[in-house]
């Protein structure tokens, strides 16, 4: 079967640059499942995109479908004649829909009997048959939350379509989609290329393409851009800040890019440097600068889709409009500082956190008084630690704040420095925050980690507490985020904090505002949900999690510790057995509805196997006493891992469930023992081998 390049490319007006990849990857992804459904074989497949259009180009695709043979089973030999061979007429009406005699139709035998049987040749339809319903079964399933219609047409997309090219090999493929017929002619860039652009064959996209000015790859674009980007830096001695998402975006928005560098006037540069990089990246999607220690540059880097013949107009033109942007920026801060963090707590009245939890100068309050309650746990500066709690929020109501929202907290530190409260305040003013998303850092001092724990609580307390959990993907408050914070808080800085103690200080003082009964158990229940995705980001097997689950602890950090402990003593070659044997004991013990003793009576030990068992047991038990008091579990299943010879020979010799039932339950409650010691750090029965 003959086999070519098929290209396919849907060309429209400006795409938004935020969706342009996720449209672009299931527009391919759609195409090419449809072609696996069909039967049409490929080698490979590459998407494409750019500001004007979405394309698939599929290499080594099959002419056309295999031809194949479809069995169509009638009714049976007993039904389709009667005493005389006379054919029925339900045997008549399957032949004539299969456009055969009840003669011609083969039989079918099987064990169950013998059925007609019309064997018909199922011709494969070719790509130029099947291609346009494949495009338009893919433009339909992209994710697109709102049509837009143009012209009198009532079709509706993201964009208005002007072009569409379906080539297979240097064959046009005729065919309709979105109201446009197929041609061999696409767009080439918007200002240096004038006139169609004729793709000549769908192995030749790519450079007929670039001869139209167009980088159609996207992949390719971005790396040239970021390469680009970081020579330009190179040249001015500095480091350009790359943020992955600003340079996804600026990709998108671009078909011929071309790297310029601006510059802005010094004595901006007083602003704090946060405000201005924001400034640069979300409003002019521009590149800031910065020396090899971390001070900005009062340069910018941009990316513009045009190669002027006199680049330093484009310099000018976006030196122009960043300059006011600067300028907004600079004023803020200005008027900003002569208003105190501390006389905008009034203004948090006005601002409500949620309509039944009160104000944001109710939460500020509440974390105040939680932040004091940790500090004092950690032995740090309690009074530190509700200053900052109480101050938390005040940057929300700067002008700053406002109009860079990504800026909370970092514009409370220099608010802060310069009202001249203490540097622990100040730094915990911006660490309350953290971390805001996976891989973030934590907060620098214990201070900080007090008001961003105390911060996070409050809220899942409070939205539990009125009953407003998370449901599905759903999580308008960020509560998993929340609990996932304190989590990594606690365990990556080493505090001895227990969320329940946190959680009921926290309940208390909201009053009487919460109506759920249930408050604490649910919190609880929450956060211990959170670890699973905690630990599988560490590569930890879900077993050891459940495994420590299975304990409920309270105490992140203890928690940590026996994952690290379960996970070490699951590599031990005695674990396998062990764990089984645990299983095997909790499943006995399920069944026994009696009492068990207070603890093993010797008198009853008649075997010599559990007498070897009991006295192995009492010395590992005495041994590990300290080291379950000292939380070190890694030498508790150390320890208890030198039983399995004992309980082995056990297992083999003795008959737990003897007829004696004293020396049954004797048995049952050494097993219990054994059972428990290992329980103190986790249930290992869990553990799979």
């Amino acid at each position: 079967m003959t086999t070519e390049t098929l290209l396919i490319e849907l060309g429209t007006e400006e795409l938004p640059p935020k969706s342009l990849t996720t449209l672009a990857s299931t527009f391919h992804d759609q195409i090419t499942a449809q072609f696996t459904e069909l039967g049409l074989a490929f080698e490979t497949s590459q998407l494409f995109a750019s500001p004007r259009r979405l394309a698939v180009q599929v290499k080594g695709l099959e002419s056309k479908q295999e031809d194949k043979v479809v069995e169509k089973r009638g009714p049976s030999v007993s039904v389709a004649f009667d005493e005389n061979g006379v054919a029925s007429k339900a045997a008549e009406g399957w032949a004539r829909s299969n456009g055969i005699t009840v003669e011609q139709a083969e039989r079918l035998k099987t064990d169950k009997g013998e059925w007609l049987l019309h064997k018909a040749t199922q011709l494969g339809k070719s790509i130029e048959a099947l291609l346009p319903d494949v495009v338009n079964k893919a433009v339909a399933k992209l994710p697109i939350p709102k049509p837009m219609r143009w012209g009198s047409s009532r079709t509706q997309f993201i964009r208005p379509v002007h072009t569409l090219v379906m080539l297979y090999g240097d064959k046009l493929i005729s065919g309709t989609v979105l109201d446009v017929e197929s041609s061999n002619v696409s767009l080439g860039h918007r200002f240096h290329h004038q006139g169609d652009l004729v793709i000549k064959s769908a192995d030749s996209y790519v450079a007929d393409l670039e001869a139209g000015y167009v980088l159609a790859d996207f992949a390719q674009r971005k790396a040239l851009i970021e390469k680009e980007v970081v020579k330009a830096a190179e040249a001015l001695s500095a480091n350009a800040i790359v943020d992955p998402d600003l340079l996804e975006e600026v990709t998108a928005l671009v078909e011929w890019p071309v790297v310029l560098v601006g510059e802005f006037e010094e004595p901006f540069l007083a602003v704090p440097k946060e405000s201005l990089i924001y400034s640069m990246q979300d409003h002019q999607k521009y590149f800031p600068l910065e020396t090899t220690d971390g001070e900005l540059v009062n340069k910018f880097i941009f990316v513009t889709n045009i190669e002027s013949k006199d680049p330093q107009q484009v310099i000018f033109g976006n030196e122009k409009v960043i300059r006011p942007r600067l300028a907004d920026a600079e004023f803020f801060f200005n008027t900003d500082k002569k208003v105190s963090l501390e006389s905008r707590l009034t203004s948090l009245e006005s601002v409500l956190f949620q309509k039944q939890l009160g104000t944001l100068k109710d939460k500020s309050e509440r974390i105040a008084q939680l932040s004091k309650i940790i500090a004092e746990q950690l032995g740090e500066n309690a009074a530190q630690a509700e200053r900052a709690g109480l101050l938390s929020k005040t940057d929300l109501m700067t002008d700053m704040v406002l109009e860079f929202p990504q800026v909370q907290g970092t514009m409370g530190k220099y608010y802060a420095e310069h009202d001249g409260e203490a540097p622990e305040v100040a730094q915990a003013l911006e660490d309350q925050y953290r971390p805001r998303y996976a891989g973030d850092s934590l907060p620098e001092a214990n201070i900080g980690c007090a008001v961003a724990i105390a911060d996070k609580i409050d809220t899942l307390v409070g939205i539990f507490g009125i009953n407003q959990a998370p449901k599905g993907d759903k999580d308008p408050f960020a509560l998993r985020r929340a609990a996932i914070g304190v989590i990594r808080i606690i365990i990556e800085k080493g505090l001895t904090l227990n969320i329940e103690a946190l959680a009921s200080a926290s309940i208390a003082s909201y009053g009487d505002k919460l109506v759920n009964e249930n408050t604490l158990a649910d919190v609880l229940n929450f956060v211990l949900g959170r670890y699973k995705a905690f630990y599988q980001e560490q590569s930890v097997s879900v077993d050891i999690i459940q495994s420590v689950l299975a304990k409920a602890p309270n105490a992140p950090l203890d928690f940590d510790q026996r994952v690290k402990a379960v996970t070490h003593f699951k590599s031990m070659p005695e674990a396998e057995t062990l764990a089984a044997a645990n299983k095997r004991v909790g499943n006995i013990l399920a069944k026994f509805d009696g009492e068990l003793f207070e603890s093993v009576n010797a008198d009853l030990l008649s075997e010599q196997a559990e007498k070897d068992l009991a006295a192995t047991f009492d010395k590992v038990k005495a041994s590990t006493a300290h080291a379950i008091e000292n939380k070190d579990y890694q030498a508790v299943l150390s320890a208890l891992s030198s039983l399995k010879a004992d309980i082995d020979n056990f297992f083999e010799h003795v008959m737990v469930m003897a007829d004696d039932e004293a020396v049954k339950t004797n048995r049952l409650t050494l097993l219990n023992a054994i059972r428990n010691s290992f329980l103190e750090v986790a249930d290992i029965s869990l553990l799979q081998s």
